[in-house]
This record gives C-alpha cells, sequence and structure tokens, in this order.
C-alpha cells in the first residue's frame, strides 16, 4: 500500500495501526479519510493479529462528521450505504480484534467507529457522544443500534436523543468503553494491550469475537449450539494441541494460528 492523505498506516509485524490524520479539524471523517481507512483494512497481511485505530494530534480520536461534505450530502446519495457501513462492518467482523484509541473526541462518526471496533480503550480526557440530533438528523452509520447493545435501550435513548456528552469515566460505568487510563500512562498502557491480545491463540480470538457478536440475534438454545461447533473447530486446530501441551509442561504457548492439526497426527493414522 502507498502512502496516503488523510491517514497515516503503520504495520510491525503482528500490530496493525490507523491513526486519522485530520488534526487541524480534529480528525473530522470526510470521504478520502474513510475510502483510505477502507483500502488499508481490506489489504492488512495474513500476520496481523490486532488492529488499533487511533486519531492524530491528541485533541480527538474522530469529531465527527466533516461537516462541509455533510451539506452536500442528499437522501440520493444516501440510497447506498455505501464505504462508511462496510468499513463498521469489517472493523466489527475482522478476524483479528480491533482496538479504537480514543483521546480527546470522539463524537458522531467516530463514535460510532469506535462503536464497531471490538474493543475501546479510552485516555481519561476523552469525551464521547453521538450529536447528530443537534443537526436535525440522527446516526446513521449504526450509532443507535451499536450503542443500545453496550449500554441499554433507556441509556442510549438519553444519549442519542439530548445529544449528551459523557466523560470517559461515565462511558466507562455504562459499559461504552472498557479500560480508562491516565492520559499519561495512555501509549504505554494500549501497547501492553497489544502485547496480551499478540499472545492469545488466534482462532480462538475469533471464535469469541464471532460467538460473542451473534449471540444477541439468537436464541440461548441456538447460541449455545453456535458456540460448541467453534469448540469442534479448534479441538482439531494446532494452537488447541499446543495450549494444553504448554499447560501441562509449564511453559507459555507459542500459538500458531494454524487451524488444522493434521500436521501433528501419527503418521498412518486418520484424523477421528
Amino acid at each position: 500500500m502507498t502512502d496516503f492523505e488523510t491517514i497515516i498506516y503503520e504495520q510491525a509485524g503482528p500490530r496493525a495501526r490507523i491513526t486519522f490524520n485530520r488534526p487541524k479539524v480534529l480528525n473530522a471523517l470526510n470521504n478520502k479519510l474513510i475510502s483510505e481507512t477502507l483500502e488499508v483494512v481490506k489489504n492488512l497481511p495474513d500476520e496481523t493479529r490486532v488492529l488499533v485505530l487511533a486519531g492524530s494530534g491528541g485533541k480527538a480520536f474522530a469529531a465527527g462528521a466533516d461537516l462541509q461534505e455533510m451539506q452536500k450530502r442528499t437522501q440520493w446519495s444516501e440510497i447506498s450505504f455505501g464505504k462508511r457501513r462496510e468499513l463498521a462492518h469489517l472493523l466489527e467482523t475482522s478476524p483479528f480484534p480491533t482496538i479504537a484509541a480514543i483521546e480527546g473526541f470522539a463524537l458522531g462518526g467516530g463514535l460510532e467507529l469506535a462503536l464497531a471496533c471490538n474493543l475501546r480503550f479510552a485516555s481519561s480526557s476523552a469525551q464521547l457522544g453521538l450529536p447528530e440530533t443537534s443537526l436535525g438528523i440522527l446516526p446513521a452509520n449504526g450509532g443507535t443500534a451499536r450503542l443500545a447493545r453496550l449500554t441499554g435501550r433507556g441509556r442510549a435513548l438519553r444519549m442519542v436523543m439530548m445529544a449528551e456528552r459523557v466523560s470517559a469515566t461515565e462511558a466507562e460505568r455504562i459499559g461504552l468503553v472498557d479500560w480508562v487510563v491516565e492520559a499519561s500512562e495512555f501509549a504505554q498502557e494500549l501497547s501492553r494491550l497489544e502485547d496480551r491480545i499478540i499472545r492469545l491463540a488466534p482462532i480462538a480470538t475469533r471464535a469469541v469475537i464471532d460467538t460473542v457478536s451473534k449471540s444477541t440475534d439468537m436464541s440461548l438454545e441456538r447460541a449455545i449450539d453456535y458456540e460448541h461447533r467453534w469448540f469442534q473447530i479448534l479441538l482439531a486446530s494446532a494452537d488447541k494441541q499446543e495450549g494444553v501441551s504448554a499447560f501441562l509442561q509449564k511453559r507459555k504457548p507459542e500459538f500458531s494460528g494454524i487451524p488444522d492439526n493434521e500436521m501433528n497426527q501419527p503418521a498412518g493414522q486418520e484424523k477421528a
């Protein structure tokens, strides 16, 4: 991938990072930024085990949509959900964990992208909200749906209808973010979280993301059945063999992410 105008893309082995890079406008999400971010997410290398989204400048993750472009958007331009919805969907269904690293403002479309990530890691300085009703519109990239699933119907209604902003501490209390750390420790603690994720079994991590994400739309019985099917797949993985062996041998596991344990079958023995 080549250089980009509105984002910074970094890849260090299994770690991928996309930084929204429009600090003069608090990283407002214009069409170019969405397109460039989508291009990167769709072409991340197979070795990737964690993706972090962040904002440059320290003042904002992303302070909503670009209002200069918003003036030109009409009902006809929104017939197709387009790239914004595709990006959010890819972040939500990624085969590896996605983290929104939130410093400063995460508002409107910025918060919607953070909601689509699997995890939200916030600085104590963060301010989060969906202020669309103050512009005469409503969140249109999963804001109401994803927020309600995290915080509950009542709190989501209050935040969206009243265009309320919440602090990082309040966001953690209501389940909107998963971690809050002091601003001075933000980069260090985020790196530690990435380290923890990279050490996890990749296929098991993917299975957890998938089952937890889909279970809310299933009956309990169907959700447990879906969970068990993933369990059966994991039983055949090289990572399962490595994890159990490492535990019994009292050492740290080294997971490969190989989905099939055929390589470990004794010669002439078929898989069960």
